[in-house]
């Protein structure tokens, strides 16, 4: 029997559209945006990574996978997320190493990061590109809003220690991020810890 090629347009197409029409609309940040957010990253970083096309395609679908278990729940989401890859994956004919793949990167950006290989390495940091880009409090202030929403963060008052105390822990992976999101990221955090009452 001849072997089929993995469908990579056809699984990004299937996830994109279960993660527009699944995800809660009171995911203020994990949303449909954040992921193609995410992706723009991870491309851009890929790219001065000089990624091989293979290990990027299948990062293109770790990314749109990254965040899916929010569909069911919001702990271990990541876990969830790779219970979905194994699950519908090898219906668009990827192999077991290439789920293996997929879900190791998904895994690379659970917090505390601690990514494997390079590839995870560029997922972790486009999943929190963010922090050190000129929108960051516009992002910021949509996660405190969810994590209010899921009685995660009670007010603005433990949420600026919450996220200072991230801040100083962070770190960025690749050459691109250490270059072009630490010198803001910094910034954002003086931001904070300036604000601070005396």
């Amino acid at each position: 029997m001849k072997k089929r090629n993995p469908q990579f347009l056809k699984a990004e197409r299937f996830i994109l559209s279960m993660l527009e029409k699944k995800l809660s609309p009171s995911l203020s940040y994990h949303n449909l945006g954040h992921t193609l957010d995410v992706l723009h990253a991870a491309m851009i970083i890929s790219d001065t990574e000089c990624l091989p096309s293979a290990e990027r395609k299948l990062l293109r679908i770790a990314v749109l996978f990254h965040d899916a278990g929010f569909i069911y729940l919001y702990k271990d989401h990541e876990e969830k997320a790779c219970e979905m890859v194994r699950e519908y994956l090898p219906g668009f004919y990827f192999t077991p190493e290439q789920v293996f793949s997929v879900c190791e990167m998904i895994l690379a950006t659970r917090i505390p990061q601690d990514p494997k290989n390079r590839p995870g390495r560029i997922i972790a940091d486009a999943d929190l590109d963010y922090l050190g880009r000129e929108d960051v409090n516009l992002i910021a202030q949509n996660l405190f809003e969810e994590l209010r929403a899921y009685n995660l963060m009670p007010d603005r008052g433990k949420w600026v220690p919450f996220q200072i105390e991230f801040l100083k822990q962070h770190r960025y992976f690749t050459d691109y991020s250490r270059k072009h999101r630490e010198p803001n990221k910094g910034r954002y955090l003086a931001s904070l810890i300036e604000g601070l009452p005396a």
